[in-house]
């Protein structure tokens, strides 16, 4: 992905990438904000994506166990078009176990789309975990 992100037009790239992450104005404000730091350095931008990108396919092509072994949950935005997310969260609940709740109307950043459910999935989480202690 790193050429493509460093030769992809930045005005586009700036574009695509507010919309792919977020279902929310304020998810792909917040984006696109994050993006403007690199407005003028896109080729570092490509290196730090890349980078990214090169990490996740390591780890897949690695194929270790990544055994969790303390209480997790998976949140997965059902609009999120990042890469795989949706693939690889339905592959890794199945494999592992660990409870997939999916945000509705909510993209790869559903934390900024519904706030409100993450928050509370996270807070139900420590709660539990809490209590059993």
């Amino acid at each position: 992905m790193e050429p493509v992100y460093r030769y992809y037009p930045w005005k586009s790239l700036l574009k695509t990438g507010s919309k792919g992450v977020s279902t929310t104005t304020y998810g792909r404000q917040l984006m696109h904000d994050i993006m403007m730091t690199y407005d003028g350095a896109q080729e570092r931008y490509a290196k730090i994506s890349g980078h990214g990108f090169r990490m996740l396919a390591q780890a897949m092509e690695a194929d270790l166990p990544y055994e969790i072994k303390c209480p997790a949950l998976l949140i997965c935005g059902e609009k999120d078009r990042a890469g795989s997310c949706i693939r690889y969260s339905k592959a890794w609940h199945k494999h592992s176990g660990i409870p997939l709740v999916w945000i509705k109307n909510a993209g790869h950043n559903a934390n900024t789309d519904n706030p409100e459910m993450v928050n509370r999935l996270i807070d139900n989480l420590l709660t539990e975990i809490l209590t059993k202690s």
